[in-house]
C-alpha cells in the first residue's frame, strides 16, 4: 500500500483468499468472477447466490478488511468501474483470454494483464517498506535471493542488477545451497525471498533460518499474510492473478520484475556517481561479446579477404 491509500477490493480478496473458510473462499470468488452480482444484490440474495447465510456474507465483508456490506459493496462498485475503464482503454470487451480468441485479442488481453498487473502492483506498494529494504541493501555485507520456479527468475534478474552496482549478492535456485548460505548469514545481511503464493515452503524456511541469524529478511508475494510474508522483516507485495490460460507463475513474472526493478531504480538514486564507474566497468567487460550488425560484418569479411 501507498501510504493512505489501500489497495482496491479484488486485490484484497486475491490476497486473503488463502486464509478464508470455503463459504467466504464462494463469496471472494463470485465477487471476482462477476463483480455485477454484489453490486446489484442485497446481502441477502448475494448470501443464496453463494449458498451461505447473511451472517457468512458479514463476516467474510469484515475479513476482507471493511466495516460491513455497504462499504463492502461501494467498494466492489467502485473497482469494477476502473477495470471496466481499463478495459476500454485497451478496446477489449472481456480481459479474460477465450479458448476461442484470436491472435490479436490474445496479445490484446496479454498485454492488458501484464498492464494491468504492474500498474496495480506499484499503485499499492508499501513505499516505506521499499526504502526500508534499499536502506538495507545499502549497508549489506551480503544479499542472498532464493526463488523457485517462475519466482527464480525474478531472482536471477535481482542478482544480476545488484552484482552490477558491487553488491556481493548469492541468488540459487537449489534450495540445500541456499540453505548452506543463509545459515552463515549474519545481522548485516539481507535475505530476499521471491514467492507468488507465499506459500513456498523452502522460501519461508530460508527466511526463517534467516530471522534466527539476526539477518533483514525481505518477503516480495502477492499474499503478505502468507507463511512466507510473515516470516519477513519488510513485505513488498505484488498484484497478479491467475486466468485460465496465463497461471499465476506467468501473471506474477511482470510483477515481480517490476518491484526488482523499483528497488534497483530506488537504490541507484543518490548513490549514482558511485556505482557509474562499477555499471560502466560492466558494459565494458561484455562490449566484446555483442555481435556487430551483420551487414557490417559480412562487410568486413569481404575485406579480409
Amino acid at each position: 500500500m501507498t501510504g493512505s491509500e489501500e489497495a482496491d477490493v479484488f486485490i484484497r480478496l486475491r490476497r486473503v483468499m488463502p486464509t478464508l473458510s470455503k463459504a467466504e473462499k464462494r463469496i471472494a470468488e463470485t465477487t471476482i468472477a462477476d463483480p455485477r452480482i454484489v453490486v446489484d444484490s442485497t446481502i441477502t440474495r448475494l448470501a443464496e447466490v453463494c449458498a451461505t447465510s447473511p451472517a457468512t456474507v458479514a463476516r467474510f465483508c469484515r475479513s476482507a478488511g471493511f466495516g460491513g456490506y455497504t462499504e463492502f459493496r461501494l467498494a466492489v462498485a467502485s473497482a469494477a468501474s476502473r477495470a471496466a475503464a481499463a478495459r476500454d482503454r485497451f478496446r477489449i470487451d472481456d480481459a479474460e483470454i477465450g479458448p476461442d480468441d484470436s491472435a490479436a485479442d490474445v496479445v490484446t488481453k496479454v498485454a492488458f494483464q501484464e498492464s494491468k498487473a504492474i500498474e496495480e502492483t506499484a499503485r499499492h506498494l508499501d513505499l516505506r517498506a521499499l526504502d526500508a529494504v534499499v536502506a538495507a541493501l545499502r549497508g549489506a555485507s551480503r544479499v542472498h535471493v532464493y526463488g523457485a520456479g517462475a519466482s527464480a527468475l525474478a531472482a536471477e534478474d535481482m542478482q544480476q542488477k545488484l552484482m552490477r552496482i558491487g553488491l556481493p549478492v548469492w541468488a540459487s535456485v537449489d534450495p540445500h545451497v541456499a540453505l548452506v548460505g543463509v545459515a552463515q548469514s549474519a545481522p548485516d545481511d539481507v535475505v530476499i525471498a521471491i514467492s507468488h503464493s507465499g506459500r513456498t515452503r523452502e522460501a519461508s524456511e530460508l527466511l526463517s533460518v534467516a530471522r534466527e541469524r539476526g539477518a533483514t529478511t525481505v518477503a516480495i508475494t502477492s499474499v503478505p499474510d502468507s507463511p512466507v510474508g510473515e516470516q519477513a522483516d519488510h513485505v513488498l507485495a505484488t498484484s497478479a492473478h491467475e486466468s485460465r490460460f496465463r497461471p499465476g507463475a506467468m501473471s506474477s513474472r511482470s510483477a515481480q520484475l517490476a518491484v526488482v526493478d523499483f528497488v534497483m531504480v530506488r537504490l541507484l538514486q543518490g548513490t549514482y556517481d558511485a556505482a557509474s564507474d562499477r555499471l560502466q566497468a560492466t558494459r565494458d567487460a561484455v562490449a566484446a561479446h555483442r555481435l556487430s550488425n551483420g551487414r557490417h560484418a559480412s562487410r568486413a569479411n569481404e575485406s579480409a579477404r
